[in-house]
């Protein structure tokens, strides 16, 4: 058993793009999907033309929620530029997204943690704005009542895996779309990548348990720094060029 999971897309259909065919040269046929699909100053329409239509098993994030829940007058800044661009059954098929799935019987799925879609799962953020890897007993907090062996997150556009003390294991696989962000709440904080790559991660299932495969993927970021620059958003402009937020 082998599938892909991509997270935080965030619009980006350069980098979905580069992703989908990375998976498809590996063979990979199934994906699943971890939410924030649209919202950014990029290209949501034509994200949604590709990834609507690959009838991934998909779960609803706090920026798809952002989209649906609010009218346009309240949205925020990553969604004011990506609504006019949806269709109303573009944004019918987000409505129709639920908050948590469980693929194949053994995989759970969430965009943020299993009870509120815009929580860290697995870091923490320390007062000076960096992100630490959370303590065990509060990540297996976080995931109580969760029986599947495997549970993929994202939200925190982190890549990186934590074995629970029962042999659960968590993945996040990091954005395909957005390789850093900044946000002031509950203070002011980064989320750097380190390097403008579209990032998605490979499951497989062996003998010896679940086997995570981070895959990095280059794709003309630039262009895609472009369509933020002219939205506006030098921050997307700085983490799509370099992965750092400047």
């Amino acid at each position: 058993m082998i599938f892909a999971a991509i997270a935080d897309v965030h619009g980006n259909h350069l980098a979905l793009e580069a992703v989908l065919q990375d998976i498809r040269r590996q063979g990979i046929t199934e994906i699943v999907n971890l939410g924030d699909c649209f919202s950014g100053p990029l290209e949501a329409g034509l994200t949604a033309d590709l990834l609507i239509p690959l009838n991934a098993v998909t779960v609803r994030g706090n920026h798809d929620r952002a989209l649906i829940d609010r009218p346009f007058e309240e949205m925020g800044d990553w969604e004011r530029p990506s609504y006019p661009q949806l269709s109303e059954a573009q944004l019918d098929w987000i409505r129709s997204l639920p908050f948590s799935a469980v693929y194949r019987d053994e995989v759970y799925l969430c965009h943020a943690t299993p009870k509120d879609d815009n929580t860290y799962w697995m870091e923490t953020l320390h007062e000076a704005g960096i992100f630490h890897l959370r303590p065990i007993d509060e990540i297996e907090a976080l995931a109580e009542g969760v029986e599947q062996p495997l549970i993929l997150c994202g939200h925190s556009h982190i890549a990186r895996s934590a074995q629970l003390s029962d042999g659960r294991l968590i993945v996040n696989p990091g954005s395909v779309g957005c390789p850093g962000f900044d946000y002031d709440k509950p203070f002011y904080h980064k989320a750097q990548a380190g390097a403008p790559f579209a990032a998605y991660a490979v499951l497989e299932k062996t003998g010896r348990g679940w086997q995570p495969t981070f895959r990095q993927v280059r794709y003309d970021n630039a262009a895609a720094a472009e369509l933020a620059w002219a939205h506006g958003m030098a921050d997307w402009v700085s983490a799509l060029s370099t992965g750092w937020i400047a």
